[in-house]
């Protein structure tokens, strides 16, 4: 019997794999780790063999991992050096203890050899390592959030209706994260084949213009889409209160923007030159089910929410 290692189930996405896999698996084969004593303890009354985790101590995640064959390794929302390192170390701490696989939740246009977003390319580096090592792997690399441009569009509809960023007229195959959750839990689980890698995005691939006009017809909220250069983007972000990176701050007034503005321009300017469209049935041969489309996703949006990230969020 395997047993499953999942990292960041405290976390937003970590959190709904970890409810997605206990319906799949049964519970004796999971390992769940976090720094969140709290969650750990929720989890142990449910059964769960949790364990403390500090992802930038590998003592600790040699506890964590021991005994584990399959490690779901979510990525972390901290980016550069200190992202690089602590999943550098979470892997190093997996194949010390002998973990058989490592399924890795990267990102779409990781795979692209222009594209070198802030986020992009500490998960390009990643994904490298783990090519490096004589383990097997399956990287999942995952479309944006359909959610994030959900409070993009919902802050805009409250203020002027005109929704505007530099992603032009490049298109995205928008996804609900709890999509690229299912999904993940469903790898985990013994889906997919090893050393493959996966697009997790939704059914089609349309721009933000195409975005807003689906919100506009669904909620009754007017938003239009207006491009602007990335100067301008920054220039915007900064006014608001958004950190460049995510050692930041975020002001009150930024709260629907739990990126940094680094990450948020340089994707927009991805997206604009077509380096992160990928669209595939990937989603659909791992889960046995279609994701859902942006129309679905704001016909239900009180479950579609951003939230806010935490240590341990993708």
């Amino acid at each position: 019997m395997e047993k499953i290692i999942m990292t960041g189930v405290d976390g937003n996405f970590g959190g709904t794999a970890a409810r997605r896999i206990m319906k799949k698996v049964a519970k004796d084969q999971l390992i769940f780790t976090t720094p969140n004593q709290e969650v750990i303890k929720q989890y142990q009354e449910l059964g769960i063999d949790t364990r403390y985790a500090d992802i930038f101590n590998k003592e600790t995640l040699l506890k964590a991992f021991a005994g584990g064959d399959v490690l779901l390794l979510i990525s972390m929302p901290f980016v550069g050096d200190r992202r690089r390192a602590a999943h550098k170390t979470a892997i190093d701490a997996a194949v010390e203890v002998g973990v058989k696989k490592i399924i890795y939740t990267s990102i779409v246009g990781a795979g692209e050899e222009a594209c070198n977003t802030y986020e992009v390319s500490d998960h390009k580096v990643t994904e490298a390592y783990l090519k490096s090592l004589d383990i097997d792997t399956i990287f999942l690399r995952d479309s944006q959030y359909a959610e994030a441009m959900v409070s993009a569009f919902e802050q805009t509809a409250e203020q002027d209706g005109v929704l505007k960023n530099n992603m032009g007229n490049g298109h995205m195959a928008f996804i609900a994260r709890d999509d690229c959750a299912e999904a993940a839990a469903c790898v985990a689980a013994g889906a997919g084949e090893n050393n493959k890698i996966y697009d997790i995005s939704g059914p089609e691939a349309i721009t933000i213009a195409e975005f807003c006009k689906i919100g506009s017809e669904v909620t009754g909220k007017k938003v239009s889409y207006t491009e602007i250069s990335d100067d301008e983007m920054y220039a915007f972000f900064d006014a608001i209160g958004v950190p460049r990176s995510t050692e930041g701050e975020w002001a009150e007034s930024a709260k629907s923007f739990p990126f940094c503005s680094d990450g948020m321009v340089t994707f927009g300017r991805a997206l604009r030159l077509e380096q992160m469209n990928a669209c595939s049935n990937d989603f659909e041969l791992l889960t046995g089910r279609k994701p859902l489309s942006v129309r679905e996703i704001f016909q239900d949006l009180e479950n579609h929410r951003i939230g806010s990230r935490t240590s341990t969020e993708a």
